[in-house]
């Protein structure tokens, strides 16, 4: 009896771990500005107007994009969940000195997010300063 009591946690277990990945998702897309350049990956992305958006390539990767397609990056990103919905979209940043890290992506209305994966450099500047966090407000579209 505790062996199937053992296998069926298990795979509980295994099918929220398949199935937040799914819930994670831009469904259409979300609009955002900054006002300041930031790293989304190892990319370098200008001050502007940005569009995220879920990438056809893989479940766990979005795409940043300007609005003049200048600029592109492809994002690995881990769901991650919060206790309550989030009132607002928001695009959220971690500041170490100057430089600044693209870090959360939250949905209104949503209780799942994307934790972008932090690159080789944000790790080192981690080690060395304490990062200030900060949001921008984005639309959903």
């Amino acid at each position: 009896m505790k062996i199937i009591l053992k296998v069926i946690g298990l795979a509980g277990m295994l099918c929220v771990l398949f199935v937040m990945p799914t819930v994670a998702q831009i469904a259409n897309g979300v609009d955002f500005v900054t006002t300041f350049p930031f790293y989304a990956g190892n990319t370098k992305m200008p001050a502007g107007a940005y569009t995220i958006v879920q990438s056809d390539l893989g479940q766990g990767l979005i795409e940043i994009r300007d609005k003049n397609a200048a600029h592109s990056a492809f994002i690995d990103f881990t769901p991650t969940q919060s206790e309550q919905a989030h009132q607002k979209s928001d695009v959220s940043f971690k500041k170490y000195g100057n430089t600044e890290f693209l870090s959360q992506i939250w949905i209104a209305g949503q209780t799942f997010g994307m934790q972008i994966e932090p690159t080789k450099a944000e790790k080192k500047m981690a080690e060395a300063n304490t990062p200030a966090a900060h949001s921008v407000t984005g639309k959903a579209k």
